[in-house]
């Protein structure tokens, strides 16, 4: 548990009351009746003074010793937070009884902060709160600049005005709290830490060698020896308390079919994979699962393409997954003669390339190999070119949409004014027109409330602010996004459907123009259609 800081109040506050009779006991009736109703009055005054008191003391602000702490900084709106890298803490300093904290926010939209009201910010004379340039890293190895600023903090643990104003231009009012106060730690906890995340780091790599599996161990042995307080300062490269902290579901529940006694024949499912232990059980292992219902006569196996996932995924679960030369030096061990592989990849793009290029270093090691089509087939030359491939996809994935929204049909949901959003990854390589060609498939069927968008914006109609103008043309007033990807991962819990301002659903819900934005996390590989056209794919070369 964390151990919080106990806040030391003070208070400085005299208080006089000066008690006096305007005339002596006479004794006579009058001045009996006066003293009687005098008496009273002053005791109220005394108590209602206490109370004040009481009050005073109360809402003293809390006073910490100099020095840097970490805090929570939140806020009255979900567009208004710290960057999801840090949760919602910042960096508390005290000096000399005065407290600043530091916050990190999610991007460059808001230009300047003001400690007090809209309203105020905009008269002449107002000091504005000048943003830092933040460099923020995040899991996946990107890195972002950012705007920070130094906040005054008048009082721990109560609501104070925080206005800001954004590229728009418009001031806006928040009310904001700085609370949970940790205390400073120290070199050690600093120093342990750090060498969580120096671990985390040597595994955030592409490639694997004789070192991977041991530095896996230490890096999971470093983080379980770390108190809570400790683990929120896991910070590297790439390193940060997700890595082991985040619950992304039962590794247990997934199957790696990295065994031997494969036999002669084996079907090689090949993905980039994701540490999202739910989709990876109902995703990439619900497409396993049905090749190998479909072909019993061969023994169906895995490899990843991203050596960082599989890295996280044996550092955090105990669980190892083949990449593809493990897996096909499996094969070649075991004695494989035919050798298919099935590719869950939506496309002919980088990773399938790469793929390709693995392979073509032992294909002269088995009797027979063939690599079975991607999900939506040939590319094709342009945006036009469309394939049954690509039809039978947007059509399962719609209806499945369709269903998980509770609509009888597309058209209903259409007159409901709803209109669905596929979000996919993205691509600079040639294959990228497969996206246009899918928004073609889905315009030749009639889908008109169907739109397609990706995360990386390439090809450009595909990014977020276009497919916002492209929904709103057409009048819809309620959206629902969903992965256009096989695994419902970190792009589709964070990209689309996470509370960080650049996320798709706060892109929508931002532009103003929608009555709802919501989210249905669930990968293709899951839908029953889909995966038998995996099948399909794979029984075309199956001899």
């Amino acid at each position: 548990m964390k151990k919080k800081l106990a806040v030391l109040l003070t208070l400085a506050l005299t208080a006089s009351f000066a008690v006096g009779c305007g005339g002596q006991n006479t004794g006579n009736e009058v001045a009996t009746e006066e003293a009687a109703t005098e008496q009273p009055v002053e005791a109220a005054q005394e108590t209602e003074a206490s109370q004040e008191a009481d009050k005073a003391q109360e809402a003293t602000d809390a006073v910490l010793a100099d020095g840097t702490y970490s805090a929570s900084f939140t806020t009255d709106g979900s567009m208004f937070h710290i960057n999801e890298a840090y949760g919602d803490k910042g960096i508390l300093t005290v000096n000399n009884g005065d407290m600043t904290i530091h916050i990190t926010l999610p991007s460059k939209n808001v230009l300047n902060l003001f400690p007090g009201s809209a309203e105020d910010a905009q008269k002449d004379g107002a000091v504005l709160l000048e943003p830092t340039t933040d460099i923020v890293k995040y899991e996946d190895g990107t890195e972002e600049e950012v705007y920070g600023f130094d906040v005054p903090v008048p009082a721990i643990d109560e609501e104070f005005p925080l206005a800001l104003i954004g590229t728009k231009g418009k001031w806006y009012d928040h009310q904001v709290k700085v609370s949970d106060v940790e205390e400073s730690q120290g070199d050690e906890d600093m120093a342990k830490a750090q060498e969580v995340a120096d671990l985390i780091d040597s595994i955030y790599v592409q490639t694997r060698d004789e070192n991977t599996d041991e530095l896996c161990a230490k890096a999971k042995e470093a983080w379980d020896a770390l108190t809570d307080a400790q683990k929120e300062l896991v910070e590297g490269e790439n390193a940060d308390p997700d890595y082991f902290g985040r619950d992304t579901g039962d590794a247990s529940k997934d199957d790696t079919l990295n065994g031997d006694d494969i036999g002669e024949k084996e079907l090689l499912v090949v993905s980039f994979g994701t540490s999202f232990n739910d989709s990876r059980a109902q995703d990439i292992g619900g497409i396993e699962k049905a090749l190998q219902k479909a072909f019993p006569d061969w023994s169906v196996r895995r490899a990843f393409t991203a050596q960082i996932i599989i890295n996280h995924v044996q550092a955090r679960d105990a669980q190892k997954i083949d990449n593809v030369e493990q897996a096909l030096e499996r094969a070649v061990s075991n004695g494989v003669k035919e050798l298919v592989i099935q590719p869950t990849h939506l496309m002919h793009g980088a990773e399938y390339d790469e793929l390709i290029e693995v392979l073509d270093g032992y294909k002269d090691k088995f009797e027979t190999v063939a690599v079975a089509e991607p999900l939506l087939g040939e590319v094709g030359k342009d945006a036009t070119k469309i394939n049954d491939d690509k039809k039978a996809v947007a059509e399962a994935i719609t209806a499945e949409a369709v269903k998980e929204a509770g609509f009888d049909s597309l058209d209903a949901a259409k007159e409901a004014g709803t209109a669905f959003v596929f979000m996919g990854h993205g691509t600079s390589h040639t294959a990228k027109i497969s996206y246009s060609q899918m928004q073609t498939q889905m315009n030749e069927l009639k889908y008109e409330n169907v739109f397609i968008g990706t995360v990386e914006g390439e090809p450009e109609e595909t990014e977020l602010s276009q497919v916002i103008e492209a929904v709103k043309a057409k009048g819809y007033k309620k959206v629902i996004l969903r992965p256009l990807m096989v695994v419902a991962g970190d792009h589709a819990n964070n990209d689309m459907a996470g509370d960080d301002e650049d996320s798709w659903k706060s892109g929508f819900e931002a532009d103003g123009s929608f009555e709802s934005v919501d989210c249905q996390i669930s990968g293709l590989g899951r839908i029953d259609a889909v995966q038998e056209l995996y099948v399909k794919h794979a029984g075309a070369v199956i001899k």
